[in-house]
Formats: C-alpha cells, sequence, structure tokens
C-alpha cells in the first residue's frame, strides 16, 4: 500500500470518528467501582465472572470429544442467548513461595520447613505456567459510556466522586450472578463463581507492577481497588509498552487479531484453536532454547437469539437467491458456483436451527502476546504464535495502529472497542475452540504428586489419604511391568501420607523396599523398619500385636497352618487351643511360651508339636512368629508414623492349595503373611486410632492376591477402609489378577498405570483406567513408559483420578537425593552401602545440585550426582557453626 494511501485511509478515519463512527475507540475507559466473588462492577456496567473447568480431552475417546463439544454448542445456545460475554484465557505461574505457605498445612510430621521448601524450590526451577479460563457475563447497564464520562468529569471537579457500592445494589447483582452461576454449571465447564481474590489478582497483573496481595474481603473497592489497578501503557504501532513505577519497561505486549478462518475446522485435532495455545513455542532469541510462549486469549462474543439468527440467515438466503434469479435473466444465464452454494448452504443451515439448539454468535478473537525480557523477545514470541496458526490455517495479524484499542478492550470490565475484525458462526465454531480442552487430572488442592505430561502443562496434587474424609472409597493402584518405576511412585505416595501425620505401613514382600525408611529418616520422620528374619525372632508374635482378648485364636489359626497335615488330622487343634488360652493368662503372653508348653507336655502328639516348632523358631521365616525376643528389639506398635515390615524369602502357595499338598516352606510363609494380616487389620480397627488416617502400602500385590487369606484381606481393606480411615495403597505386574476382585475395584479412586507389554495385560489395564479396549489405547499403554527416542522413562505413566478423567503424567519428586533415597534399583542400592558402610543408605551429608527437571525423576535410573545434606540431620559443617 503506498504512502498516499496510508495517509488518505487515516484522514478517512478521522473524519469517521467526527462523525461517530467507531467512538468505542476513542472512548474513556470505565472506571472500576467494586470487585466482590462473582462480579465486576464498573460505572458504566456490571458483569458476572466465573471460573471455569477443564476437561481432560487429550485421552478422551473421539466419541466423547464430539458429545462434549456438541453439548458445549448447546449450552452457548440456550444459556447465553442475548448476553455480551467475555472469554479470557489467562497463564500465572505455579509460585514457590504460594506452595510453601500450602505445604506448612498440609504436612505435620517431620521437617515440615525443610520439605516445604524442598518443594518451592523445585517449583521455581519448573516455572510451570497454570492455566485459568474466566468467563465474564455483563448481566445489568449501570450508565452509558457518554453519561459516566460525564457524571466522572464533573464528580472530578467537585470533588464529590463516589468509589463505593450500595449494599442493595450489591445483593442485587449477587443474585443475578448466582441465578446464571446455576445454569452454568450445568455444561461442560462446570461453571463457579471466581473468587474476589482470583478477580483482584486477574485485574492487577495486567499492569506489570508488583501489587499487594488483595484484601480479604466480601468486596474490594475504594483505595484497595485503586492500588491493585494502578498501571501506565504507553502503545506503539505493533506493540504496548508497560511501564512500572520507576519509569522502567516492566513488559512489553502485543495484541493479535485472529480475522479469518477456514471454513471448516476438523475437530478433534490439532484445528482445536484454543486449546492448542499450550502448544506453541518459540526459539529464545538469546539463548537458543525452546520455551512455551502461552500466549493468552481475550474472546468477546454476543450469542444471537434464535429468532434473531434465522432472520439474518433468511437474509443472506434471500440474497443469494436474488442473485441467482438476477444472473439467469441476463443474457449469459449463469450464476457465481458460491452464489449457489451460499444459498444452499443457508437453506441447510436454517433447517438445522429450527430442528435443534444451534444458533448464531458474533465474536471478536484476540491473543495477547506477552514478554517481560525485551521487545525483540516479544517479537519473536507473536512470530512462533503467527507461524502457528498459519499451519492450521488461521490467518493472525498484529493489529497494527490498534493495540491501544485492543489492549484496553482485553481488560477485565472493559468493553468491545474495535468492531471491525469480528466473526459470525454458529455456537459450534466457538465450541470447536475447545477452550475448556487439554491435560486436567487430580485433585485441587493438596499435595504434589507429578506433573502433567498432556497438552497443557501443570501440576498433578493427589492425596492417597483423602477418600475418607470426602466420604468415597479409599484404594489407590500402582499398576505396570518391573522397572518402570510402579513401585517408587507409590513409596513416595506413602511418605507423603506419613508427612500428613498418618499411620503409614508398608509390607514389603520384595526386599528392596529399604528406600523408604531412608527417605523417612531423610525428612525427619519418625520411620521404623522391621524386618523378619532370624535376627528379629517375635518381632511378629501375635501376643504381642493384637489384643489379649483376639490373640489367642489368631495364635491356634497360625501354628494349624504351620503344623502338617496329619497332627491335624490326628486332633493337635484341642492341644493347641488349651495351650494359648493357658499361656494368654500369663502377664507375659507370648508364642514362644505356647512351644514351650506344648514340647513340656504329658501328651506324646502336643510334645511333637511343640518340638516341630521349636525346630522351625530357628528358622528365619519361623523366628519372627516362634521365637525368644531378643533385648532391645523393636516390635510393631500401631503408632503414628512410618513403618516398613519386610518379608525376604516368602513363598506363597498358588491360590486353592489344599494344605496337605503345601511344602513346609509354604506353610510357615503363609502363617507369617497372616500374622501381618492380622496386625494390620486390628490397626486400622482400633478404636483409639479411628480418627487417625491410616496407610496401608502392599507392594506386588500379586503375592498377596495368589492365596485365599490373602485375596480376603485386601477385599475387605478396600471395603472397610471409608469407615475405618484406612486407605489402601498396592501395586501390581498383573492388573489381570485384580479383575476377579470385585471389592477392589469398586473401590479403586485413582490408577497410576505404568508400561505393559502383552495384549492381555493391556486389554485389562485399559478396563481399570476406564479406557476403550482397542488397538488405540494397546499402542498408548505400551508407548507410555518410552520417550520418543525408544529409551526408558521411568515414573511416567497414565493417570485416573477420582473423577475419572485419564491423563498422562510425570511422577516427581522435590529433589534428586529424595529420590536416590527412594531408588529400588539394586545397584544403587550396592554403591549407597558401599559408600556408607552400613545399611543406612545413601550418604545423605553432602552436597547435590536439585533434579534437573521432571523428564527423567524416577531413582531407578542411575544418577552420576553426589547425596545432599539431611534435612533432618544436618551434615559436619553446619554442626560445627552451630
Amino acid at each position: 500500500m503506498s504512502t498516499t494511501t496510508k495517509a488518505a485511509k487515516k484522514s478517512v478515519s478521522r473524519f469517521g470518528r467526527m462523525l461517530g463512527l467507531g467512538a468505542e475507540r476513542m472512548m474513556k475507559e470505565p472506571q472500576l467501582v467494586a470487585v466482590a466473588d462473582g462480579l465486576v462492577v464498573t460505572d458504566t456496567a456490571a458483569e458476572a465472572w466465573f471460573v471455569l473447568s477443564a476437561s481432560n480431552t487429550d485421552l478422551m475417546p473421539e466419541s466423547a470429544q464430539d458429545s462434549e463439544q456438541d453439548a458445549a454448542g448447546l449450552a452457548l445456545a440456550k444459556v447465553l442467548p442475548g448476553f455480551d460475554c467475555h472469554l479470557k484465557v489467562i497463564w500465572a505461574r505455579l509460585d514457590g513461595e504460594d506452595y510453601r505457605e500450602e505445604a506448612r498445612r498440609i504436612f505435620s510430621a517431620g521437617d515440615v520447613e525443610a520439605v516445604a521448601s524442598m518443594w518451592a524450590e523445585r517449583l521455581d526451577t519448573l516455572d510451570l505456567p497454570q492455566r485459568h479460563i474466566l468467563l465474564g457475563v455483563r448481566i445489568a447497564e449501570r450508565d452509558s459510556a457518554t453519561g459516566a464520562t460525564v457524571k466522572n468529569t464533573t464528580g472530578d471537579a467537585l470533588g464529590i466522586r463516589r468509589t463505593g457500592l450500595d449494599d442493595a445494589e450489591l445483593a442485587q447483582l449477587d443474585a443475578l450472578a448466582r441465578r446464571m452461576e446455576r445454569r452454568l454449571e450445568a455444561t461442560p465447564w462446570r461453571a463457579r463463581i471466581a473468587p474476589v481474590e482470583l478477580l483482584a489478582w486477574a485485574i492487577s497483573r495486567e499492569s506489570y507492577r508488583p501489587q499487594p496481595a488483595p484484601p480479604r474481603l466480601p468486596t474490594v473497592t475504594g483505595a484497595s481497588l485503586v492500588r491493585l489497578t494502578q498501571s501506565k501503557a504507553i502503545p506503539h504501532a505493533d506493540h504496548v509498552r508497560l511501564v512500572d513505577g520507576r519509569g522502567e519497561s516492566a513488559a512489553w505486549v502485543s495484541v493479535l487479531a485472529m480475522h479469518e478462518f477456514p471454513e471448516q475446522i476438523v475437530t478433534p485435532g490439532e484445528q482445536e484453536w484454543l486449546r492448542c495455545l499450550s502448544e506453541i513455542t518459540y526459539t529464545h532469541p538469546d539463548t537458543g532454547f525452546e520455551a512455551l510462549v502461552c500466549p493468552e486469549a481475550s474472546v468477546r462474543f454476543t450469542v444471537w437469539r434464535k429468532g434473531q439468527a434465522i432472520k439474518a440467515v433468511d437474509k443472506v438466503r434471500q440474497s443469494a437467491k436474488e442473485q441467482r434469479r438476477s444472473a439467469a435473466q441476463s443474457s449469459a444465464g449463469e450464476t457465481f458456483a458460491e452464489t449457489e452454494e451460499t444459498e444452499l448452504v443457508m437453506e441447510e443451515l436454517r433447517k438445522v436451527m429450527s430442528r435443534d439448539g444451534r444458533t448464531l454468535l458474533e465474536d471478536h478473537p484476540r491473543l495477547v502476546v506477552s514478554s517481560t525480557e525485551s521487545l525483540e523477545d516479544l517479537r519473536a514470541r507473536t512470530d512462533a504464535v503467527i507461524g502457528h496458526y498459519a499451519g492450521l490455517s488461521i490467518d493472525v495479524i498484529v493489529a497494527s495502529e490498534e493495540q491501544r484499542e485492543m489492549w484496553l478492550e482485553s481488560q477485565i470490565g472493559d468493553m468491545l472497542r474495535v468492531d471491525d475484525l469480528k466473526q459470525i458462526r454458529t455456537t459450534d465454531a466457538l465450541a470447536a475452540s475447545m477452550f475448556w480442552g487439554g491435560s486436567e487430572a487430580g485433585d485441587d488442592e493438596g499435595p504434589i504428586m507429578g506433573l502433567l505430561t498432556g497438552t497443557t502443562p501443570g501440576v498433578c496434587r493427589i492425596d492417597i489419604t483423602a477418600g475418607s474424609a470426602r466420604g468415597d472409597a479409599t484404594t489407590t493402584c500402582f499398576v505396570g511391568r518391573s522397572g518402570r518405576g510402579k513401585t517408587t511412585s507409590m513409596m513416595l505416595a506413602t511418605l507423603i501420607a506419613a508427612l500428613k501425620g498418618s499411620f503409614a505401613l508398608m509390607l514389603g514382600f520384595k526386599g528392596d523396599e529399604g528406600g523408604l525408611i531412608r527417605a523417612g529418616e531423610y525428612l525427619g520422620l519418625d520411620s521404623h523398619h522391621v524386618t523378619c528374619g532370624s535376627e528379629t525372632p517375635a518381632v511378629a508374635d501375635l501376643f504381642r500385636l493384637l489384643p489379649e482378648g483376639d490373640a489367642a485364636l489368631q495364635v491356634v489359626s497360625q501354628l494349624l497352618i504351620i503344623l502338617p497335615d496329619r497332627m491335624r488330622e490326628a486332633g493337635v487343634e484341642t492341644r493347641l487351643l488349651r495351650a494359648c488360652n493357658e499361656v494368654a493368662a500369663h502377664p507375659d503372653a507370648a508364642t514362644w511360651r505356647v512351644v514351650e508348653h506344648l514340647k513340656n507336655s504329658d501328651d506324646a502328639l502336643a510334645a511333637e508339636a511343640g518340638e516341630a516348632l521349636e525346630e522351625l523358631s530357628r528358622t528365619p521365616l519361623g523366628a519372627p512368629l516362634l521365637g525368644v525376643p531378643r533385648a532391645g528389639a523393636s516390635p510393631l506398635r500401631p503408632e503414628p508414623g512410618l513403618w516398613l515390615v519386610q518379608v525376604p524369602g516368602l513363598s506363597m502357595p498358588q491360590m486353592g492349595t489344599a494344605p496337605r499338598d503345601m511344602t513346609m516352606t509354604e506353610r510357615v510363609s503363609l502363617a507369617l503373611m497372616r500374622g501381618l494380616i492380622a496386625y494390620a487389620l486390628n490397626t486400622s480397627a482400633r478404636p483409639d486410632l479411628r480418627n487417625l488416617p491410616k496407610v496401608i502400602s502392599i507392594p506386588e500385590v500379586h503375592v498377596l492376591t495368589g492365596t485365599d487369606d490373602g485375596r480376603r484381606f485386601i477385599d475387605y481393606i478396600a471395603r472397610t477402609g471409608r469407615a475405618l480411615d484406612t486407605s489402601l495403597a498396592i501395586d501390581t505386574q498383573d492388573p489381570k489378577s485384580l479383575l476377579g476382585l470385585d471389592g477392589v475395584l469398586e473401590a479403586i479412586t485413582t490408577v497410576f498405570a505404568f508400561e505393559q507389554s502383552t495384549r492381555s495385560q493391556q486389554d485389562a489395564m485399559a478396563e481399570l483406567l476406564r479406557l476403550p479396549v482397542g488397538e488405540a489405547t494397546r499402542a498408548l499403554i505400551h508407548g507410555v513408559g518410552k520417550t520418543a527416542h525408544g529409551e526408558i522413562r521411568h515414573g511416567h505413566c497414565i493417570v485416573r483420578d477420582r473423577r475419572d478423567r485419564v491423563a498422562t503424567m510425570q511422577v516427581d519428586a522435590p529433589s534428586a537425593e529424595l529420590l536416590r533415597a527412594l531408588s529400588t534399583n539394586p545397584q544403587d542400592q550396592a554403591e549407597d552401602h558401599a559408600r556408607s558402610g552400613d545399611t543406612t543408605g545413601p550418604d545423605l551429608h553432602k552436597d547435590s545440585a536439585p533434579p534437573t527437571g521432571a523428564e527423567d525423576p524416577d531413582p531407578d535410573s542411575d544418577s552420576d550426582s553426589d547425596s545432599a545434606d539431611s534435612v533432618h540431620r544436618p551434615g559436619p559443617a553446619a554442626s560445627e557453626d552451630e
């Protein structure tokens, strides 16, 4: 375009403004009067603001995505016709200091300050963006823009300007907002009133100045509101420069207009034009590294009422029809193909609109790109956004010479100022943007378990102890093949439960769970490690673990399992019951006393049983049950803290094996397992511990589910966990073994699904995740544990949360040394043992760098970093300083 043409257009624009055309461009921005829960009130209008919940669409089946999109399009047409609306997709950084304060409320055991600091530093390092989706609906007009400007000017001159809001008007506006909330909460967005703190933050952040925290009041008005909204913006041709209080540049912002869309948008897919905001990356001009842009969206739209929409469609159809007839009567007798197509499309659209809830809307989509580094960085980000959308056949341009107007237009409480670049289309077109789609899983608050790895970045918060408090089921399942991080992930979840002050018990049947205690000591938890073997006689003696009245019968059951079938047939049960009853009356009742009583009996069968049991008490599996306790031995106790009970060498019989067919090792293993089960059940049901959260974690649970006793125990804990405030965490390599446990399946609230290789196990995993069984799901489960180059990606899994949302996530911990302490890798454990010279695990008294990222945080992988200072036990240097 020539310089003369540009000058002519500017001249026309000036005359247009003089004549009142595009007056909104020059209108002074509305003045904020008050901000309250769900309300933003200016001198011209009142808007109701809502927080829209995100939906996890990344792993949603295509049919479900289609249904969700249709429901959203219908919601726009049914709930919002006639309203002026403002949709904003904004980003915030998960601040480590904010989580530090939250961690102090979440955790109550161990070194809380150290744990909070570790997570704060980790989150600051990751610099994760968090998405907020806000919807504003204009619910009342307070004054015209012109009238408000005159009143404000007069009030300023007389010094009587009002900055408050009448209680009666506030109550009326609140009622309107609550009424709109009830209509919007039934939509796919599950809208809820936006809290005043969130709205105040969203308004104040636009200034890019350090602002005071919004006061915790029902309504923010007056001086507090003025302080939150102080800013200075200098418009340029292609950007707006924000200035801080010292007059220095604080940020550069560019507003882009989405002025042309393809005739058809393919969804589900890449053309979901607002869902894909979190996928846009750019190359940093200084470092050369690739980073996220995270542009924000500001879409002002008005949904037309159906009658108005049908009239508009009829008008276009009639115009096309007249053009066709006029062309047919001309000498050429030909019509343009576009004219005929328009007529047919309008006829079909009218039929659809008359038949269902579809209608039209007018929208003004804008993208806001910002940088706090430099103008060059802003332009690199802008180019990346334009290029990304060009690949989707969507034209995005920098709004040249319109930056001031469009920047003001994007502000909460402002108005539509640039009416030129609008789109008129069906409600389905806005729904097709899937602005609420992406990756979402986990709880809204609570401890962080990992990082989401789908299209929407963020953290995944999961608390395995929260089910009972919600009145929900209490079982969490970790499933996947060996070496993918499932046991380490469960140990991390158990550690988090202990940090919350729970009784956390892990029954270890593999023998590689010792890292749980190392990590517990590292974090200052009251940690107890009990290994059942020859060195710990009587550690699992039921007379010491159970209440006085319950122990005798449980011990009889144990001993009957241990003794051979011929003794049971000969009537040894009566002898055992008599001996147990007599020993139960002793002040220091113990199973070894029962053995002594039997061995010294005049009855030949009883004496033979006593001798057999005495010999078994000298074996690693028999000593924990039958041995004589040693001085200083620490038995299991029902006390809060972290407890690890390991049973190496356990050999369980197959399910359904008759007692006569069991080997001696299997009989003793079964008896020991039954004793530990009795201890776990008794602890979970103790009246004095009823109000204490409890967690029972079982690695390799298929070891238990292969026996009748084990299946009954798992089923009982799963079914009664809510009533007993006892959560169950299980991990297994065999998801098929869980499908036959109806009680467990009904009680599972959360599933962490790691890689599986075989078709049958993949199909069983799909059922646990409630995903459709098919090739797409099998490929997803098979590939979740690998990087793009085919390398193992430890700790990466698919999570199904309590709301049945499914997403991919990376289990994460706040420090590399904590992950090393939790390692189940034999090589890591051997190196730590050799370095420390004892069995306490890695040396936690040396400096170490924090984890470099969340790509491979699993301790099963090799680590080259040194260990770090224990947050519970300071290193030598620290001790000397003190």
